[in-house]
């Protein structure tokens, strides 16, 4: 499946300014060659007209001076053979051509003898009458000439485009870049609020036309600081204040338990002591998750957390609820030298535990490792489970599909802490290596100078 490319600011405006800049030169350079034209027809028709007046004095000179010569008897004059120019035609007063220019066509031009401009099929022609109105003097410049002309010039303003589309490619970017930075700056800003940094925009250095936005964001971010700050107080509170109570109920029924004889009365009491210890348990995860709302797993300094893993899971062994069924195992070299608090470590740790002893197969051991790069496993036995349940694991009171008693925060609240921590919590059935079972991996990120340990 192919993946919609996000859309962005830069090249629209890139495309749109790139463009814009392109059709204005090209209408310039349309503009430029029409006055051109106009400009190049007026100095070819005052050189082409300048060139006539000089050309017919030279011919009725050399006339005079050889008298004896009858100008009908010249057909052609003698010129270099190269191309020329312009050609011209002397023509007496019948029209006759009596002298020509060497590319000259021996028929008479296309143009009345009277003086001015004319034009021809395929030239323009300036007429120039002798004084006595005996001769006349019909000198053409093709319209090839000046349509060369206009070319060439066209080619020379079109050829700085090549150039010029790269050019202001690159300047656009360069300069769209620049004026784009302050919002680039408020979105990483503004990306990096969660419920565990709700700081407010810095809206001083933001440019006039964003700081509506930062205001805005701000006011947001307050009223969520005061909402989540009410959430965990009220969690806090509820949590602590149910310990005491819910701690003197539970002994009470343990000891009138004690006190009953055998039978459905006990029975019932047995029902609400373990009523009474789910509901403990419920207090201590709220506490639990009330602190890890509060942000305490990330820590100034580097603490090594190979201790405190080991002794929560020597405490788990200990208990004879697990039925000896924990294992563990660590690499001889591994140590954990992380920049986290350690009794935040320790509620992950814990409820990770507890959660693959209450929810894995009761008849299977759990397997906790700690490998030498620091990656803590923990490994249970059990069915599958199915990828839509593995996608809502981590959320609040979400328990899967079990029958097993629990309140659905474990996984949630070492989720928040481990990515306080600047870790990740991986969840994978089957467990690695396995074709059942259910797997939690921990990565917490090395500190600089520790290496992977």
């Amino acid at each position: 499946m192919k993946m919609r490319r996000e859309r962005s600011i830069t090249g629209p405006l890139i495309l749109a300014l790139t463009t814009v800049i392109v059709v204005f030169w090209l209408a310039a350079t349309g503009l430029s060659v029409r006055v051109m034209q106009q400009e190049f027809d007026e100095i070819f028709d005052s050189a082409q007209q300048e060139t006539t007046e000089r050309l017919l004095a030279l011919i009725l000179d050399d006339l005079n001076q050889n008298s004896t010569i009858d100008p009908r008897s010249v057909a052609m004059l003698n010129t270099a053979a190269s191309r020329e120019y312009l050609t011209y035609q002397v023509r007496d007063s019948k029209g006759m051509v009596v002298l020509r220019s060497n590319d000259a066509p021996a028929e008479p031009f296309d143009a009345p003898l009277r003086t001015g401009f004319h034009n021809a099929a395929t030239a323009r022609i300036y007429t120039e009458m002798a004084a006595d109105g005996s001769l006349f003097l019909q000198v053409a410049d093709r319209f090839e000439n000046r349509h060369e002309a206009v070319r060439e010039s066209s080619l020379t303003l079109l050829i700085p485009l090549i150039a010029l589309i790269p050019a202001s490619i690159f300047a656009i970017w360069f300069i769209v870049g620049r004026a784009l930075r302050p919002i680039e700056t408020l979105r990483r800003d503004i990306g990096t609020k969660d419920s565990g940094n709700m700081a407010e925009v810095d809206a001083g250095s933001l440019p006039v036309e964003l700081r509506p936005i930062a205001r805005s964001v701000n006011l947001l971010l307050g009223r969520l600081r005061a909402a989540l700050e009410a959430e965990r107080e009220f969690t806090a509170n509820s949590a602590h204040e149910l310990r005491t109570p819910i701690a003197g109920a539970l002994a009470q029924t343990q000891r009138l338990m004690e006190e009953l004889p055998p039978g459905a009365t006990q029975d019932r009491v047995h029902q609400v002591e373990s009523s009474l210890v789910n509901l403990s348990r419920l207090a201590e995860k709220l506490l639990q998750l009330s602190r890890a709302e509060a942000g305490i797993g990330g820590s100034s300094t580097a603490v090594d957390l190979r201790p405190v893993l080991d002794m929560v899971v020597t405490d788990f062994q200990r208990d004879r609820q697990t039925n000896g069924r924990l294992q563990y195992s660590a690499a001889p070299d591994a140590k954990l030298v992380r920049n986290a608090d350690m009794d935040a470590f320790g509620i992950v740790t814990r409820n990770l535990i507890e959660n693959a002893l209450l929810h894995g197969d009761p008849d299977l051991p759990v397997n906790v490792s700690l490998e030498s790069g620091g990656v803590i496993r923990v490994v249970n036995g059990g069915p599958l489970v199915r990828d839509t349940e593995m996608v809502s694991l981590k959320k609040r009171f979400n328990r899967g599909k079990t029958t097993a008693s629990g309140s659905g925060l474990g996984l949630a609240i070492a989720d928040r802490i481990i990515a306080q921590m600047g870790g990740t919590l991986e969840l994978s059935s089957p467990a690695s290596g396995k074709k059942t079972g259910f797997e939690a991996k921990v990565t917490l990120p090395a500190q600089p100078g520790f290496g992977l340990q």
